[in-house]
């Protein structure tokens, strides 16, 4: 069990299949659960993020990834081992932050979380060629449209536009 585990409970989610949500009211800034999973370099990792972007286009349905990028070497592929934390859903307004600290992932509570809501992160994925493989559903009043780091949403938005104009 990943370190954490008590923290939380694992539920049918409104934003995504499964989510993971609060057993109890969480203080900003508070760990909350550890991302667990195999270390694996770039090469490895990218072969297993094709596999399984290819795997769900050909059903149809959303992509599951569970790769996290650790530094320019390495990744974390939480879908290797139990890891609970897999289950946190994207959102352009996350309650949640991660950060990286000598290779383990640690999901803390960006503000105060009542006991019930469900966790969230900003996946933070980077604006290129696949951005559209990526489409939110975590309907925040904000939300861009896509699981795109934050600071990238004015390209998303300008890329976003342009292919509306190629398309209309």
């Amino acid at each position: 069990m990943a370190r954490g585990s008590e923290n939380i409970d694992i539920k049918k989610s409104q934003i995504h299949s499964k989510g993971v949500f609060a057993k109890r009211n969480i203080k900003k800034g508070e760990f909350i659960i550890e991302y667990v999973g195999e270390i694996v370099d770039k090469k490895e990792s990218d072969r297993r993020l094709h596999a399984s972007l290819e795997r769900h286009k050909k059903d149809s349905t959303h992509a599951f990834t569970y790769i996290f990028e650790l530094n320019d070497t390495w990744d974390l592929d939480g879908d290797t081992t139990p890891n609970d934390a897999k289950y946190i859903n994207h959102s352009c307004d996350p309650n949640c932050s991660f950060q990286i600290k000598d290779g383990h992932i640690e999901i803390c509570a960006a503000r105060e979380i009542p006991q019930g809501e469900e966790l969230s992160y900003n996946y933070g994925f980077d604006v290129d060629e696949d951005y559209e493989d990526y489409q939110c559903q975590c309907g925040a009043k904000n939300c861009v449209g896509y699981m795109v780091a934050e600071e990238d949403w004015p390209e998303l938005r300008r890329l976003v536009e342009k292919t509306r104009e190629k398309k209309g």
